[in-house]
């Protein structure tokens, strides 16, 4: 058993799980519903889904040999509503996610304990991972919630609907023991 490769393959996983629930939440939006804030101190859901991507970008570009947080990025300006259109927005989304995934999985499980910096901060590669592993979920949570808010009735849950946990429940134990990552039933059922 090797911890670190298992840690890997488990983490690509879980940020392919909430990547997956941030998707599948804006696809239920009409493209303006992307862009309403609902007062002058809260985020649209463009408005963070262009924080994540400008993160990913800084934090996931030379991420081996270089500082995470870029000379060329600009933080605050990610909090500013400056795409207008949906494809343009997850054109960046993408790009971000995309640069993301190229790093993880060109990591090695030895290289898991090399230190890297953020903000002249040394992490292990492996806490720089859980660092991002608790932000992009904390963010992918607040998309999903605001998506379900704007949707209210005519939302189509991303995980057990409201007063479904039992048939889910039989469903699961009706099934063999296996040992599997958990997200891969729920990344099936997403799509």
């Amino acid at each position: 058993m090797d911890l670190n490769k298992d840690y890997l393959e488990s983490t690509k996983k879980q940020f392919l799980y909430y990547k997956t629930l941030a998707d599948k939440a804006i696809s239920q939006l009409e493209d303006e519903q992307l862009f309403i804030s609902s007062n002058e101190d809260t985020n649209s859901i463009a408005v963070i889904v262009k924080h994540l991507a400008g993160n990913m970008l800084s934090r996931w570009s030379d991420f081996l040999t270089s500082d995470g947080e870029k000379s060329w990025r600009n933080r605050d300006s990610e909090f500013e509503q400056t795409f207008t259109n949906k494809t343009d927005l997850l054109t960046y989304w993408e790009k971000g996610w995309n640069c993301f995934f190229d790093t993880l999985h060109s990591l090695t499980p030895e290289q898991l304990s090399t230190i890297i910096y953020i903000r002249n901060e040394g992490h292990t590669v492996l806490e720089a991972i859980n660092r991002q592993l608790a932000h992009y979920p904390y963010h992918v949570g607040q998309i999903v919630f605001y998506a379900k808010m704007l949707k209210s009735k005519s939302w189509n849950s991303l995980s057990i609907p409201k007063n479904k946990s039992n048939d889910y429940n039989t469903e699961k134990f009706n099934k063999e023991k296996s040992i599997k990552h958990f997200t891969d039933d729920a990344l099936n059922d997403l799509k």
